[in-house]
């Protein structure tokens, strides 16, 4: 007596029919969120758009919505960068300045600070961690008068020189960026992921604490650590506020600063001020579209640790 082959339960028509019901909602899902991810996207991003048009046209209405110039002209960008009227290079070079002494600042410090708490046992060591990590709740502006008066004790305003002035003012600036919190949760986050094994090692072969940090904690965090740089950059890169309120030496302020400068000075040309946004926003630009591979894996990393 034989048998009858058994059929397949992933073959039968049922169950293609059910394939193909599941494939056309993923698709219809995946369209949905696509379109809505792109109006969100458009809406975002037509007030750059908006700028780099209106910085480009050589007359007209700016307060309108377009599509397109009414005309393409450079004239805006040339007066921005000609100097005549505000210091742009100069102003250019003190971000940059204040960027790379800032941002190596605060990488040092953070990535210090997060081992201690990550990896070190002492009493009180969380408590110490969110304690710190609960000041996050407070807006950058509850710091500033605290910050105004440390800058004036420190002497960091005082007249005593034109090279003493440069750096004391450039000091002035950074200080109040060193320490940062999210830096610390990041980078402690990171380390926390890097086995304590390897550590143990370490002190086993005579190894000492700093000599761990710098050969083993800061190796294996090094994509979280680079994320982090980029948000310093960004933040340094941006800051407007505390610039604008220190007694700065014009010829001083950061670039994003600088622009109220710029925004007085062309009061009836405001297509100048636009161009000077254009170009303090494409340093940002190129910095994330270069380094965001390792933006989003250190990222990663940090929430995983």
């Amino acid at each position: 007596m034989t048998t009858s082959p058994k059929t397949d339960p992933t073959t039968s028509p049922q169950a293609a029919q059910l394939r193909a019901q599941r494939r056309r909602r993923t698709r219809l899902h995946n369209f949905a969120a696509y379109t809505v991810l792109t109006v969100i996207a458009l809406v975002m991003l037509y007030p750059f758009y908006w700028t780099l048009i209106t910085s480009l046209e050589p007359t007209g209405n700016i307060y309108e919505a377009k599509l397109l110039p009414s005309g393409v002209s450079l004239k805006n960008y040339a007066a921005v960068l000609s100097g005549t009227t505000v210091p742009f290079l100069r102003m250019v070079l003190n971000s940059v300045v204040i960027c790379t002494v800032g941002v190596i600042a605060s990488v040092t410090f953070a990535a210090l600070a997060a081992y201690p708490l990550a990896k070190m046992r002492f009493p009180g060591r969380d408590l110490i961690f969110y304690a710190i990590l609960a000041l996050v709740v407070l807006p950058n502006e509850a710091g500033l008068i605290v910050n105004y008066i440390t800058t004036i004790k420190l002497g960091l305003l005082e007249q005593r020189g034109p090279v003493w002035d440069t750096i004391t003012q450039y000091a002035a600036i950074v200080l109040p960026s060193v320490a940062s919190i999210i830096g610390l949760f990041l980078i402690r986050q990171a380390y926390m992921g890097v086995p304590i094994e390897l550590i143990e090692a370490a002190r086993i072969d005579g190894a000492k604490e700093l000599t761990i940090w710098r050969r083993i904690m800061l190796p294996l965090s090094m994509p979280t650590i680079a994320a982090f740089a980029i948000l310093e950059f960004v933040a340094l890169w941006n800051s407007f506020l505390w610039a604008r309120i220190l007694p700065l030496d014009p010829q001083m302020l950061p670039l994003s600063a600088g622009l109220l400068e710029l925004s007085g000075t062309f009061a009836t040309n405001s297509r100048a001020t636009m161009a000077g946004a254009v170009l303090v926003i494409i340093p940002i630009l190129i910095v994330f579209a270069s380094l965001q591979r390792y933006f989003m894996k250190g990222i990663e990393g940090a929430v995983k640790g």
